[in-house]
C-alpha cells in the first residue's frame, strides 16, 4: 500500500473508531460472549427470508422510487395510524432509508446550518454529535442524571438560545433504557411552542417498552408531529440489523428538505428487501409481540445476575442492562471493560463512551438480544465474579 501522498485535513479530529466497533473486535480476538455491540445472535423468522428471494426471483432487483417502495411506505403509514392515531401521506412524508443511522445524519445536513445550536441529551448515542459538527451546527449537551436518566426540564429550558435549531431526543433511549413518558412529550412541546426549533425524534426502540407502559411517540402528540422528524428501523424491530434499513415520517415541508440530501447520500434503499418487509408487516403481531419477547429476556438476564456483584438499574426498554460495577473495581470503565472481555470472557460497553468529557460513573452496558443459552453462559462468568 502506497503511503498518502497528502496530509488530510480532518473534519472530525477528535473522533475515532466507534466504540461498538472497538469491543466487537476485542470480543472476536479474544473469543468473548459479545454483549457490547446491539445485535441479536438470532435470526428473524424464515418467511421473511423467503420474501426476499420470492422478489429477487420476480425480478425486482432495479432501483426503486428515491423515497422508498410505495407498498412499504403505505405499509409504515397504515402501522403509524393504527399506533398512533397519527395520518402520515406515504407520498410526501414517509422515507425508506439505509437504517436509522443514515436517517439521523440526514435529517442534520438537511436542517442545520454553520452556527445553529442542536441540543443533545447525554449519555447521548455516538452518530450524533459527529453528524453535527460535519454540518459547522454546535452541539449543546444536557445530562441526564443516573440512575433513572430522566429528562431534566429546567436544565433544557436553560440551554434553549435564539440559535437553538433543532433537539434531538431518543426513547426508549440507548443507552440507559429510559422510556419518556406522556409528561415528557407534552413539557417538549410547551418548550419548543413558539419557537423554530425542530425535534428529531429517534425511536428505534419504539417497540420494546416494558411492564405494560406505551411508547411515546412525537407522531401520538400533533404540536410536536408537526415539527418532529421521526426516525425508526426495522432492524431492531425484526432483528435484521445488519440489513440496514429504517423509515422517516416527517410532515411534507420538513421531509421535502430531507429527501433533498437522501437523494444525494444513498439516493435509495435495496428494492427486493423493502417489498419483503412491506409482505411481513401484513401480520402487526410481529412487532406489537416485541416488548413481550424482550421483556422475558430482560427478566431472565436480570434474574440470573441477581447473584452477582453488579448493581443493575432500571431498564424500561431498548434491549440494553446498565450495570454499576463498583463494588467489583474501582478500574476506568474503559479498562473494566477490557478486563472483562479479555479475562473474563464476556464483552460489554463502558458508558463514558457517551460522554463528551468521557465522564467515568463506573457503569457499563449489556446487550440482552441473546439467546436464553447465551445469556445463561455470560451470566455464569458474570456471576463468578
Amino acid at each position: 500500500m502506497p503511503h498518502a501522498a497528502v496530509t488530510p485535513r480532518s473534519r472530525l479530529p477528535r473522533v475515532g473508531t466507534t466504540i461498538f466497533t472497538v469491543m466487537s473486535r476485542m470480543a472476536h480476538e479474544a473469543g468473548a460472549i459479545n454483549l457490547s455491540q446491539g445485535y441479536p445472535d438470532f435470526n428473524a423468522e424464515p418467511f421473511l427470508f423467503d420474501r426476499v428471494s420470492h422478489w429477487m426471483h420476480a425480478g425486482m432487483n432495479q432501483y426503486p422510487p428515491m423515497a422508498g417502495m410505495p407498498a412499504l411506505r403505505e405499509a409504515i403509514a397504515a402501522k403509524v395510524s393504527h399506533l398512533y392515531g397519527a395520518e402520515y401521506d406515504p407520498e410526501t412524508e414517509v422515507t425508506v432509508t439505509a437504517g436509522a443511522t443514515q436517517a439521523l445524519f440526514t435529517a442534520v445536513a438537511a436542517l442545520v446550518h454553520p452556527g445553529d445550536e442542536v441540543v443533545v441529551l447525554e449519555p447521548v448515542y455516538d452518530s450524533y454529535v459527529p453528524a453535527i459538527e460535519l454540518q459547522g451546527g454546535i452541539p449543546v449537551r444536557v445530562s441526564l442524571a443516573a440512575p433513572h436518566y430522566r429528562p431534566d426540564w429546567t436544565a433544557l429550558r436553560a440551554a434553549i438560545t435564539p440559535r437553538t435549531r433543532m433537539i434531538m431526543i431518543n426513547t426508549p433511549h440507548n443507552p440507559t433504557g429510559a422510556v419518556w413518558t406522556e409528561d415528557d412529550l407534552r413539557a417538549l412541546a410547551q418548550l419548543v411552542d413558539g419557537t423554530d426549533i425542530v425535534v428529531v425524534s429517534d425511536e428505534v426502540y419504539e417497540h420494546i417498552v416494558f411492564d405494560g407502559a406505551r411508547h411515546e411517540s412525537c407522531a401520538r402528540h400533533p404540536d410536536l408531529a408537526a415539527r418532529s422528524i421521526i426516525v425508526s428501523s426495522f432492524g431492531k424491530t425484526y432483528h435484521i440489523t445488519g440489513w440496514k434499513v429504517g423509515y422517516v415520517l416527517a410532515p411534507a415541508e420538513l421531509m421535502a428538505e430531507f429527501r433533498k440530501v437522501h437523494q444525494f447520500n444513498v439516493f435509495t434503499v435495496n428494492t427486493p428487501v423493502q417489498l419483503a418487509l412491506a409482505d411481513y408487516m401484513e401480520r402487526a403481531e410481529r412487532h406489537l409481540g416485541l416488548a413481550a419477547f424482550y421483556q422475558a429476556k430482560r427478566d431472565y438476564f436480570r434474574e440470573a445476575l441477581g447473584a452477582s456483584k453488579f448493581d443493575l438499574l432500571p431498564c424500561g426498554g431498548t434491549y440494553f442492562q446498565l450495570a454499576s460495577y463498583a463494588a467489583l473495581s474501582g478500574a476506568p470503565d474503559t479498562d473494566f471493560v477490557e478486563w472483562l472481555t479479555r479475562t473474563v470472557g464476556v464483552a460489554a460497553i463502558p458508558v463514558s463512551a457517551f460522554h463528551h468529557d468521557g465522564r467515568d460513573a463506573h457503569v457499563v452496558r449489556f446487550c440482552f438480544a441473546k439467546d436464553e443459552a447465551t445469556l445463561a453462559a455470560a451470566c455464569e462468568r458474570l456471576c463468578a465474579l
